[in-house]
């Protein structure tokens, strides 16, 4: 089962790709982020868990730009800014 610790392992390589790369920002999004670890989309996803991971890990400069009625759906998009702190 896709767990917690799976998502945040993703974001935080994205995020660290994107730094190494010389960019400002990443923007991340939880139905790619999701697509990637897998399980999505099933009957046994986890996208309210991916969504949760995604805010925890904003920080003061990160944005969200697009962003569900409900608030947890694959359209959830965060622009984090780099580097992090």
């Amino acid at each position: 089962m896709v767990t917690e610790q799976h998502f945040r392992t993703h974001i935080r390589g994205l995020m660290r790709e994107a730094q190494a790369a010389g960019a400002l920002f990443v923007d991340i999004n939880s139905g790619q982020v999701h697509r990637a670890i897998g399980s999505y989309p099933g009957p046994d996803h986890r996208m309210p868990v991916c969504c949760q991971v995604m805010k925890t890990d904003m920080q003061a400069r990160d944005t969200i730009l697009s962003s569900p009625p409900k608030g947890q759906g694959a359209s959830l998009t965060i622009r984090y800014q780099l580097p992090r702190r």
